[in-house]
């Protein structure tokens, strides 16, 4: 298990050493000039001195090496557009506003998938099945933004804030505001997990093992408790790395409907902005979190199935 843990990490390591590279690259390739993009039209002096505070008068190569080392002591840069606001500070300030919405969305999708898909594989060919096959084509057809304005449209003023975040304590007060986007975004991976649920218990139903546990007087709820349900969630377990990271990163679209000052709006405004510095900034931390998550539902999938710990593949 050790080995297998630090091969997944040192993949983790190559992985963003990769994604660092091409986003570095990438952002010094797009036309135009950040100091007089960001800041409108300066004097010349002006922006001569800007770009060598920054060290954009430098070749590309050394600038490389230089926010190479800057990362090295965790320094993710400086804002461009806005001078002497740090992307560490920003990340600090606004990533628990996305980091709340996301969790909470994958908690209430993850249970409430699960559930519901167990529920319509017990109950297949009946109502209760096909209720829950009517939700999962909503959850996956209807896009989050028109949710979350049917929500604003339906919920909104009446019983929850239509806007807004609690200025104190991000990560527990305030409970009422964070009720509407967190339908709205957890609704699509709610359908997502049932529908997958639904099919691997209904697979592992199926299965030999299963009718031999039958066979030896195993009440039916002691089957599903004991064999049914963790041979059902393992692929489950695949789809919660990229879905945790999709929903803790993805949702630039809910916090700006709701006007939640998230990591995702400051994201969108600074690519607006062409603030070439905190958009690497935030893309790398978004892509480290979604690397970190896959690198954890690996180790995760490695505890649930031993067979991935000996083959180093998943069945």
């Amino acid at each position: 298990m050790g080995s297998y843990i630090f091969k997944r990490l040192g993949y983790l390591v190559l992985t963003m050493f990769i994604i660092i590279t091409t986003t570095f690259f990438l952002m010094n390739t797009l036309p135009g000039d950040p100091v007089q993009t960001g800041t409108k039209l300066l004097p010349e002096a002006v922006a001569n001195n800007l770009k060598a505070k920054w060290g954009l008068d430098k070749p590309v190569g050394e600038r490389y090496l230089i926010y190479l080392k800057n990362l090295i002591h965790g320094n993710l840069g400086e804002s461009i557009i806005s001078p002497g606001v740090n992307a560490n500070d920003i990340i600090k300030t606004k990533f628990p506003v996305s980091a709340r919405l996301g969790l909470q969305a994958i908690t209430f999708g993850l249970i409430m998938g699960l559930f519901l898909g167990i529920i319509a594989a017990l109950n297949r060919n009946t109502w209760i099945d096909y209720f829950v096959i009517f939700i999962a084509i909503v959850g996956v057809s209807v896009p989050s933004f028109v949710l979350a304005a049917l929500l604003q449209k339906t919920l909104g003023g009446k019983l929850f804030p239509i806007i807004g975040w609690p200025s104190e304590n991000q990560w527990f007060s305030g409970f009422k505001y964070t009720i509407l986007p967190t339908l709205a975004a957890s609704f699509g991976s709610l359908a997502t997990y049932s529908r997958f649920m639904r099919t691997s218990v209904l697979e592992t139903l199926s299965s030999d093992y299963i009718l031999t546990a039958k066979s030896k007087g195993l009440s039916e709820r002691m089957v599903i408790i004991k064999h049914t349900m963790r041979n059902s969630i393992t692929p489950i377990i695949t789809i919660l790395a990229p879905g945790l990271a999709n929903i803790v990163t993805g949702s630039f679209v809910i916090e700006r409907i709701f006007c939640m000052p998230g990591l995702g709006m400051y994201f969108v405004e600074s690519i607006n902005g062409r603030d070439f510095t905190m958009i690497m900034a935030t893309t790398i931390f978004y892509s480290f979190l979604f690397i970190v998550s896959i690198v954890f539902m690996d180790i995760l999938y490695g505890i649930v199935d031993p067979q991935v710990r000996i083959t180093g593949n998943k069945r």
